[in-house]
């Protein structure tokens, strides 16, 4: 809880937000070295060795006195693995040696609690001695309070009482999830940030000797950072230049966690909330931009075409026959469409009347001859027909 009370300013959160490092991890407990396998594989041998040296000694040991030889060296790597502090193991010899000085004065052989009280030291300075380390970790050792070496990664030994390993460092690339309290920006609009940060360890010895908590100050940088880049902008451009601004954060971010030993690869904003009364007016105003630029789209489609169609019109002025081949197209698309009737200007009818394009004035001259001919006909059938009448 310390810890998230650090990081909140003293137990305040943002009202409804939660803390501001969302998945930070807890602090772990002061130690001087963490005992593993290797630290239980030698307490194995220990408890092996005893036993054997106490039944190869020529003499049976009592039941009590075979499980104090058989316990001691597991109750030491209990204590070590339970309170990993050399003073745990320092106090626990102390204890081992009160016990079996009470356990002599009751009448036990002297010699197995002597024997018992070796191996529970042994158990309690050398298990813890042998520490491991994986590929990826680094190992701070201290001693007697000195900074001795970087340590790791593989197996390496530290001097009981003497060496303490400080901390181990995570070298791989660590993502941390933060958010930014509600920031006002340069046009006073409140929007409230969320980011990622992704960042690593390149050099253990100042991270950890320099910084006290190196994890807590750069999320607490890129935040202080977050939120000063917020106050510069106005929200339009925080929206459209967001890849920009994620950039100049990370510089200055990274500018600062060189000294540590740290490095920020990259930051990324993941959510951005503001008022939802705004988010209606940018909704409207994102629409009239949509139709302002549809607009101008169309006008400029409209100057094209005109432009276009001024340059036909110079090729039809120079070339009347491709005026006229275009009449004929314009009059072949309509027949082809099955209209039953066409609009057309009274141009191209005059034109093709005058020039006979489609046979038109011949025909209409062949069903004047015929008429004509069928009136004589009739003219001279009259005075025959008036001649019979008066016989």
């Amino acid at each position: 809880m310390t810890f998230f009370r650090k990081l909140l300013g003293g137990g305040r959160e943002s009202a409804g937000r939660g803390p501001l490092i969302k998945n930070a991890g807890r602090r772990p407990s002061t130690r001087d070295f963490e005992l593993g396998a290797v630290g239980l594989a030698l307490a194995a041998l220990l408890v092996a060795f005893s036993v054997a040296a106490r039944l190869l000694s020529g003499t049976h040991p009592s039941p009590l006195a075979f499980g104090a030889l058989l316990g001691a060296p597991i109750l030491a790597a209990a204590t070590m693995t339970l309170f990993p502090r050399w003073s745990a193991a320092v106090k626990f010899v102390l204890l081992a040696l009160v016990a079996s000085a009470a356990w002599a004065s009751l009448g036990a052989a002297g010699a197995d609690a002597g024997l018992a009280l070796a191996f529970a030291a042994v158990g309690a300075f050398v298990a813890p001695s042998v520490q491991r380390l994986a590929e990826w970790e680094r190992g701070i050792v201290l001693r007697f309070g000195k900074f001795r070496r970087v340590r790791g990664p593989g197996l390496f030994v530290l001097f009981p009482v003497a060496d303490k390993l400080a901390e181990t460092v995570d070298l791989r690339i660590r993502v941390t999830d933060f958010s930014a309290e509600t920031t006002l920006t340069r046009d006073s609009v409140t929007v409230t940030v969320d980011a990622l940060c992704f960042w690593l360890v390149w050099d253990a010895e100042k991270a950890v000797l320099e910084v006290e908590d190196y994890e807590e100050a750069v999320i607490l940088s890129a935040k202080t950072a977050l939120r000063a880049a917020v106050s510069k902008h106005d929200l339009s451009v925080f929206l459209e230049s967001g890849e920009t601004i994620e950039e100049r954060i990370r510089a200055e971010v990274d500018r600062k966690t060189t000294d540590w030993g740290v490095t920020v690869q990259h930051i990324e904003i993941t959510d951005i909330q503001i008022p939802e009364q705004l988010q209606d007016s940018l909704s409207r105003l994102a629409q009239a931009e949509r139709e302002k630029k549809g607009r101008i789209l169309l006008a400029e489609a409209e100057i094209e075409i005109a432009k276009r169609y001024e340059e036909a019109a110079r090729v039809y002025a120079a070339n009347p026959t491709a005026l006229k081949l275009k009449s004929l197209s314009i009059l072949n698309e309509g027949l082809k469409a099955g209209n039953s009737m066409m609009l057309v200007p009274d141009s191209i009818t005059e034109e093709l009347k005058s020039n006979d394009i489609f046979g038109l004035q011949a025909l209409n001259e062949l069903r004047r001859d015929e008429q004509a001919s069928a009136g004589k006909g009739t003219k001279k059938a009259a005075p025959d027909g008036r001649g019979k009448a008066r016989s």
